[in-house]
């Protein structure tokens, strides 16, 4: 019997694998650029979670780099400015996450969002914002690296995987770990199953793990900063 993605039966449950204390709000809201390369479900995710009120934030741009990727079209109907990078017309990584930072820097961005940004970034980028680049990935990491991940455990036969939200460093797909969901592989699965069912996972931890990120940054400055 199958069952309806984000429905699994009584046997098989999805979890969170993340800090249970709440997350204070910022005391101002954070200032987020997007990075998307294709349907932006994602990003809708976070403009839903601030527009709810469960994530204390404003998206300042989202930047893009396939002409006619869908997530135009969500921006537009948020209301939220858009601009493409064609990573096609530059010499270099280094080149393009160079353009990226000017535009995320013009835009008065202090946290950088990649939600389904396909492009493998440089020290460009990530130094430009220390600590502050968040990426999500279709799996437990740092099981399931790179491309391909949920294909790459239902093919290995594992019988968890899931989703997970972290900080960006120069090696793919790892840096700290802000945020887990763990997700079962049904008997019955398929990889178009498997995928939705992670999909809702993500929509529900990315916009938490930006607070977690930001919350941290927060006590260890504080942590830091000598008394007076």
């Amino acid at each position: 019997m199958s069952h309806p993605a984000g429905s699994p039966d009584h046997r098989y449950s999805e979890s969170l694998i993340a800090p249970a204390v709440p997350v204070p709000a910022p005391a101002a809201p954070l200032r987020l650029g997007v990075m998307a390369s294709g349907s932006g479900t994602n990003f809708e995710a976070i403009a839903q979670a601030i527009a709810d009120g469960d994530l204390q934030a404003q998206i300042q741009v989202v930047i893009y780099n396939n002409p006619g990727a869908k997530v135009v079209a969500r921006a537009e109907r948020w209301g939220i400015p858009t601009v493409l990078l064609n990573h096609r017309e530059y010499a270099s990584r280094e080149a393009l996450d160079a353009a990226i930072a000017q535009t995320l820097r013009d835009a008065g961005v202090e946290w950088v969002v990649m939600a389904g940004w396909m492009r493998i970034v440089t020290n460009v980028l990530i130094e430009a914002f220390p600590n502050r680049v968040i990426n999500i990935h279709p799996s437990l990491l740092p099981s399931f690296k790179g491309a391909h991940a949920i294909e790459q455990a239902f093919k290995a036969g594992v019988k968890i995987t899931g989703c997970t939200v972290h900080l960006v460093q120069l090696e793919v797909d790892s840096g700290p770990i802000l945020m887990q969901a763990a997700v079962p592989i049904l008997p019955d699965d398929t990889l178009e199953t498997l995928q939705a069912r992670i999909q809702v996972q993500e929509h529900r931890i990315f916009p938490r793990a930006i607070a977690i990120a930001a919350h941290r940054e927060l006590t260890a400055a504080s942590t830091a900063s000598p008394s007076t």
